[in-house]
């Protein structure tokens, strides 16, 4: 006998319209080309990248000829007959991709900061990964995965570190538990909160690495002010590094793995 799935609902749809227009933006993960760590550049020079970077402090100084072609809070970059290497151009770190203050034509170079390291990110629309995809495979939308969830927070907030994508394992902040049932089953998430009070889980399950992408992350509104939230598993995205393996993606902390297949939300990015 087969089963008939009621129409996903509009703000799902649309839900998952603005997801698919921010990854495949021009300056969204599908466009980052490169993270450039340059503690590894101690010369400032880093292949591919024009320019020549180093660390100063708190910030990074950025200098160049005028044949790199780069441009600075809009400026292009000149150097005069007293500034062969180019005048120097004092950073910190970017508040996104698209507020970049150093470009080349379309590419925007960001400069990050981690954990006291400095890195020059990347970003370029005409990357080969932006050029090749062709969307996000995805699981229809079920009432079944919506369930009501109560944030438990914790005393104080905690750190745990956990390894990323780049294989370093680095802190990931912590802040309490996310309570759900399903099936009759109680299951917990440990949990950060962002600025805006929204939860944010990182989370693997039983079809992680094989039915979908290794570990996916999970974010659900502000809860009430008795903690209650809800939990909507439609909503499981593929993290940043899905999409471009220049980023910095934390794995599941301990205890983050669910023991069934949610077979919810986003599974894998989808190439030509």
């Amino acid at each position: 006998m087969s089963t008939t799935h009621a129409p996903a609902p509009r703000e799902w749809q649309d839900w998952r319209e603005r997801r698919l227009a921010a990854v495949s933006a021009p300056y969204g993960p599908l466009a980052l080309a490169g993270t450039h760590w340059l503690s590894d550049h101690p010369d400032g020079r880093i292949d591919g990248l024009p320019g020549i970077w180093t660390v100063d402090g708190d910030e990074v100084v950025l200098r160049a000829a005028d044949g790199d072609r780069l441009a600075v809070d809009g400026r292009p970059v000149t150097n005069g007959p007293r500034e062969p290497g180019g005048r120097p151009h004092r950073l910190g770190p970017d508040p996104a991709p698209e507020a970049t203050r150093v470009t080349q034509g379309e590419r925007h170079l960001q400069v990050l900061r981690r954990e006291g390291r400095w890195a020059v990110r990347d970003f370029d629309p005409g990357s080969p990964a932006r050029r090749g995809f062709a969307g996000i495979e995805v699981h229809d939308h079920h009432e079944r995965w919506i369930r009501p969830g109560r944030f438990r927070p914790y005393g104080e907030r905690r750190s745990v570190r956990v390894p990323h994508a780049d294989g370093v394992r680095r802190g990931l902040g912590l802040a309490g538990e996310l309570a759900f049932t399903l099936d009759g089953d109680a299951h917990t998430l440990q949990v950060a909160v962002e600025g805006d009070g929204s939860l944010w889980a990182v989370l693997a399950d039983a079809t992680s690495g094989t039915d979908s992408y290794r570990f996916r992350f999970l974010r659900t509104p502000a809860p009430a002010a008795d903690g209650t939230v809800t939990v909507d598993l439609n909503r499981t995205l593929l993290p940043p590094c899905a999409f471009a393996d220049h980023f910095l993606c934390p794995f599941p902390p301990p205890g983050n793995t669910l023991p069934f297949a949610l077979r919810a939300g986003e599974r894998n990015r989808r190439s030509r």
